[in-house]
């Protein structure tokens, strides 16, 4: 089977839900590797995509806190964390409006979130449920709590709550 046929049962664009877990599936089963990169602008996103597209495989999309907030720029006025939460928001409905454009699998992503920066997932939760309540789609494939400097059982609780 050619790479160009492996994912054709997913839809194109942000691959959420049971789409999730069938495109793991596939890639698993065929010795794939998905490629994950962070941007912080409307450049480097298209330029992921680009390249996703040229090698007609998926690509996880990533946004930090840090490149979150830089995507909304730095004159926004917003507090660190509100800039970090709208910039996730904008970078991801920019990445949903255009997945699609570009004709390739986008897992949508947060990274890296220690302790410190869970306000910043809980904003990206609320506004995923807004959005998927508008939708029927989730903002984000998934999300990254990195709780790893945390005692374990504390990281474990924190982990279940999320």
């Amino acid at each position: 089977m050619s790479k160009i046929n492996l994912f054709k049962s997913i839809a194109k664009g942000v691959v959420t839900g049971s789409d999730i877990h069938c495109l793991y599936a596939i890639v698993k089963a065929n010795n794939c590797a998905i490629p994950a990169v962070n941007v912080s602008s409307s450049s480097t996103l298209n330029a992921a995509l680009a390249a996703a597209k040229s090698a007609k495989m998926p690509i996880i999309i990533q946004f930090s806190n840090g490149g979150a907030a830089a995507f909304i720029g730095k004159n926004s006025g917003l507090s660190s964390i509100d800039a970090s939460i709208e910039g996730a928001i904008a970078g991801a409905k920019y990445v949903h409006q255009v997945a699609k454009s570009y004709d390739v699998h986008v897992v949508l992503h947060t990274d890296h979130a220690n302790r410190k920066l869970l306000p910043w997932i809980d904003g990206l939760l609320d506004a995923s449920e807004k959005h998927f309540a508008e939708t029927g789609k989730s903002l984000f494939s998934s999300h990254m709590i990195d709780l790893s400097e945390e005692p374990l059982e504390e990281n474990i609780e924190i982990c279940k709550t999320y």
